[in-house]
């Protein structure tokens, strides 16, 4: 990003849970002389009555049939209903009721959310409050005199069982595709086992490959990043984080970057800088000064090109949970950005690239309040943008001062086909630690020259410019880019009550 005054160099969630209701698998609960998908059998002999199906939370209760004389045999269907919307059970069979006249009822359990009670003669044991989908063990009936048919309980409407899902995920639903996801904090996409980042130990030199001393991987536990591994192995000597690897699969790992058009090759960020707990575990984020930021995809860095990552007018969504400290005196340093940038180091001009930007705005734009805000923007090349209003950019109304200490900040960027042709980009903020996420900015792009279409290239930057203007200041948790259809407004919900759920400074 290039500035129109001259800049003064000074020396950035547990598993989070997103709760989504799918439908209950089916179950066989256990019984003598056959079993029942989402239901249960019971197959009392010699004359039992069977006093109706359980009472399944949700689900209606079933009331025994008509008695039959003469110790008839006949089966009791139905019983407990399946309990929509917990995950997939397997009760064991409860133990059969009592036997009078011989007869023995065996299994029929009860599956539900909220706790559905076992019923129908002699409470069980089973039936329990669960919350989640747990299962009861069922209660047994009592078989006495003639046999009766119990008429099968209805299907219950059990509640939501709470499915893990990372910020990550939420990004990578097709046909969109995450193509970075960086953390030093966390797993924030599921499956991945590879490292978070890499440590060197000893002297460095700037730019990619910056290591000239020992370096080791730290990787996650319990989801989480290593911090004993990490401070075991930074005991006693200078340490530094010079690679963030990718956990998209798509193998952006960010570096130090090389020397753009503003400023020279950048340093690595201090190792342990940046501590944070999150979920009751220590972790380290990356503190960005003056003179620190990564990059990957260009052509000065060890990767050339950015994989998968949005070109041109592609659209692609992003976010970064960051914080409102240390973004350097005045919060008027350019550039703290993540995001998608010139695969050229320099500034390509108006829409070459799209980050996330969050602080004052430098000489650009800015959001309500005055300053320094700090607002979620969106950097465009030659200009940072809370939003576009009576056709200029500052003051944008709809775009708030975020003074948290840990922030969620998301970016849209959609294509120029939207708003009759006007282009569309999309600004999200919130507190990352509670409450929902706020609309700073949803309308068309700044009316200049280059921005409709977009001309995006495709690196990856953190903590700098497009054009490696090194002087901002700002903390980086985690974060992650997608390319395919923007997220829809219900998905930067979900992203952001994922994120709440990760717990950041608990």
């Amino acid at each position: 990003m290039k500035k129109t005054r001259s800049i003064i160099l000074a020396s950035v969630a547990a598993a989070s849970l997103a709760t989504v209701s799918v439908a209950c698998g089916s179950y066989t609960a256990g019984g003598s002389g056959g079993s029942s998908s989402g239901g249960k059998v019971a197959s009392p002999s010699g004359g039992a009555t069977n006093s109706g199906g359980a009472t399944s939370s949700g689900g209606a209760t079933s009331s025994g049939g008509a008695a039959n004389s003469g110790g008839a045999t006949v089966t009791a269907s139905g019983g407990s209903g399946s309990a929509n919307g917990g995950a997939t059970v397997k009760p064991s069979g409860g133990s059969g009721g009592e036997s009078v006249g011989g007869a023995t009822g065996s299994g029929g359990g009860v599956a539900s959310n909220g706790g559905a009670t076992g019923a129908g003669g002699k409470t069980g044991s089973g039936g329990a409050t669960s919350a989640g989908g747990a299962t009861g063990t069922g209660g047994s009936s009592t078989a006495a005199g003639g046999s009766t048919t119990g008429t099968g309980g209805s299907t219950g409407t059990g509640g939501s069982t709470s499915v893990v899902s990372l910020p990550g995920d939420i990004l990578n639903q097709s046909p969109s595709k995450v193509v970075s996801a960086h953390s030093t904090v966390r797993v924030i996409v599921t499956g991945y086992t590879g490292p978070l980042y890499q440590l060197c130990k000893g002297s460095t030199v700037n730019g990619p490959s910056s290591c000239k001393g020992t370096t080791q991987d730290v990787t996650s536990k319990d989801g989480y990043a290593d911090a004993t591994a990490h401070d075991t192995f930074c005991s006693g000597g200078s340490c530094t984080i010079t690679k963030i690897y990718d956990q998209s699969g798509m193998k952006n790992d960010l570096e130090p970057a090389p020397q753009g058009g503003v400023c020279g090759a950048d340093k690595p960020a201090g190792a342990s800088d940046l501590k944070v707990t999150i979920n009751g575990h220590s972790a380290y984020g990356v503190l960005i000064k003056a003179g620190v930021g990564y990059r990957t995809g260009c052509g000065g860095c060890t990767i050339k090109t950015g994989n998968g990552v949005a070109k041109g007018d592609d659209p692609e969504s992003l976010y970064m949970v960051t914080s409102q400290k240390d973004q350097g005196t005045g919060q008027d340093g350019c550039c703290f950005d993540y995001g998608n940038a010139e695969t050229s180091s320099h500034d390509d001009g108006n829409g070459t690239m799209e980050t996330i930007y969050f602080g004052a705005g430098v000489v650009w734009g800015t959001g309500y309040g005055g300053k320094p805000g700090p607002w979620v923007e969106a950097d465009l090349e030659n200009g940072l943008y809370a939003g576009w209003e009576n056709k200029q950019d500052k003051n944008i109304s709809t775009n708030k001062p975020l003074k948290f200490d840990f922030v969620t900040a998301v970016v849209l960027g959609d294509t120029k086909d939207k708003n009759s042709g006007k282009g569309r980009f999309a600004l999200y903020g919130a507190d990352a630690t509670s409450g929902p996420i706020q609309t700073m900015y949803d309308g068309i792009r700044p009316e200049k020259p280059g921005y409709v279409p977009m001309l995006k290239q495709g690196s990856i930057i953190l903590g700098i410019g497009g054009d490696n203007s090194c002087s901002a200041g700002g903390r980086f948790y985690e974060g992650a880019v997608s390319s395919g259809p923007v997220l829809s407004k219900d998905s930067v919900d979900a992203l952001q009550a994922a994120i709440v759920a990760a717990s950041y400074g608990k």
